[in-house]
């Protein structure tokens, strides 16, 4: 999938069409290790930055936060797209999952619901997404951590196809098989981790490579490992808290990567998966 990132400008994200028809922005909040007051805060700060996807999840423990992030904001709520995501412990009554995430949000409804990773039931959570798409709960569907044998026999068991699949993606990890698997069947690939994750970001933000490349435009390394995902077509979700952060991950547009940068990023894939799923 190719993103058109020519219409983009710093502090205000391009979208793609997914399937279903709904638009998402390329470059979004990522709440996994937010919290409280500073959770609340970094979702404020990020939607008056320009942030219109926030992604949060049941099992961070944190969706009633970025529900009060997203309605203190003061931006129309249809302007901002949130995607939470029901966890395997909740798969076995899903309907009840999706009522309670609704209710923890308080934000009216939520634009994506996805499954957190594989396990059994999930097909039966998945129909109940499906159903709340119908009751107008829910706009679209996604999944997470589905692989090419995972998303290969779940897509049949289904009537909805997932508008995305969020996986961990980074330059140590850019399982580059599974993600031109995914984007062949119309579906985005949304990163997780695209910088690494806790305890690995230091050493993708101090490659010599992407230091080297990140000088020559003036940029970031957090930047142009941003721009090479946008590049790929695989849109992103990175965490902060930090507003200055907040604004730099979200001015990726006042440039591009050469064909040889690209080239040089892929070089450095070790095939070094940071989570377990």
């Amino acid at each position: 999938m190719i993103i058109d990132l020519k219409n983009g400008k710093n502090g205000t994200a391009p979208v793609v069409r997914l399937n279903s028809g709904h638009m998402l922005p390329v470059v979004g909040l990522g709440t996994y290790a937010l919290h409280g007051d500073a959770c609340v805060n970094a979702v404020y700060q990020a939607v008056q930055s320009g942030y219109r996807l926030i992604d949060t999840a049941s099992f961070y423990g944190n969706e009633r936060e970025v529900g009060e992030g997203v309605r203190q904001s003061g931006v129309s709520r249809s302007e901002i797209f949130v995607q939470t995501k029901l966890y395997p412990n909740q798969y076995s009554h899903a309907e009840q999952a999706i009522d309670e995430a609704l209710s923890k949000l308080d934000i009216g409804y939520i634009d994506m619901m996805l499954l957190h990773h594989p396990a059994s039931d999930d097909v039966t959570a998945y129909q109940a997404i499906e159903q709340a798409i119908r009751e107008g709960k829910v706009r679209t569907a996604g999944i997470s951590c589905y692989y090419i044998r995972e998303m290969d026999a779940f897509l049949p068991k289904v009537s909805m196809k997932p508008a995305l699949i969020q996986n961990e993606i980074h330059p140590f990890y850019q399982d580059r098989p599974v993600v031109e698997h995914i984007q062949k069947r119309g579906i985005v690939v949304q990163g997780w981790y695209p910088l690494g994750g806790r305890g690995f970001t230091g050493a993708l933000l101090n490659n010599p490579v992407c230091k080297e490349i990140a000088a020559s435009h003036g940029k970031t390394v957090a930047q142009v490992i941003l721009r090479w995902n946008l590049q790929k077509g695989v849109v992103v979700i990175p965490g902060s808290s930090d507003p200055e952060h907040l604004r730099e991950n979200l001015s990726l547009f006042d440039f591009a990567l050469t064909e040889r940068e690209m080239e040089r990023i892929a070089t450095l894939d070790r095939k070094e998966k940071h989570d377990w799923y």
